[in-house]
């Protein structure tokens, strides 16, 4: 990764991983989007990054650069993952130094910590897992590829995630419980019994 890190996504998210690459002293090469809008571009570049065009710029960029995946849908992360695996690269990790990781946790590549994160002890994570601004992942969980989980959630000990699952912002997920893949957890729910793949749940408690 001599010639820096390429964030993938230049909406809020990918700039919100710009934060965190800077904040732990990675050099960014720049933002590639397949259909920018005006005003993201606009505000990336009042950040200072150069956009340097559409995904398929990574392949020029092998095996120089690094990359991230900085948007939070984890349904259109996974699918850019398969995408650019085909271009043979491999995505690069970033922790907020103001996130904790256990040090026995495991975390699969493209895994990013934000600030406040806070991963206890025992706990897997897949390819491309996110865990925004002050989320909680308690011991012995399991988080499965292209977990988002979004700000002040909370996921208690001994639960199993699956693959492609949100957690809302605020919501809780109690001790030993599952989340089937792609399932989505509202904001502010409390999820009290496991829940099936690809549902939506809400409330207190979550159904």
């Amino acid at each position: 990764m001599k010639n820096g890190l390429v964030i993938v996504g230049i909406g809020g998210h990918g700039r919100e991983v710009l934060t965190i690459a800077r904040a732990a002293g990675m050099p960014v090469r720049g933002f590639v989007d397949d259909s920018p809008s005006q005003r993201n571009l606009d505000r990336v570049s009042a950040l200072g990054v150069p956009f340097l065009g559409p995904s398929t710029r990574l392949v020029d960029e092998r095996p120089s650069i690094g990359y991230v995946i900085g948007i939070g849908d984890p349904r259109i992360r996974a699918r850019l993952d398969e995408q650019l695996r085909l271009y043979g690269l491999a995505a690069a990790t970033l922790v907020h130094p103001a996130a904790t990781i256990g040090p026995d946790a495991c975390v699969g590549e493209g895994f990013v910590a934000f600030a406040g994160a806070r991963v206890t002890t025992n706990v897997r994570i897949g390819r491309h897992v996110h865990l925004n601004q002050n989320c909680t992942v308690g011991h012995d969980t399991e988080l499965a590829d292209f977990v988002q989980v979004n700000p002040l959630a909370a996921i208690s000990g001994d639960c199993r995630i699956g693959p492609e699952v949100l957690i809302g912002t605020t919501a809780c997920v109690l001790q030993g419980l599952h989340v089937g893949e792609g399932a989505t957890v509202g904001a502010g729910a409390c999820v009290t019994r496991d829940v099936e793949p690809k549902t939506t749940v809400k409330g207190v408690p979550a159904r």
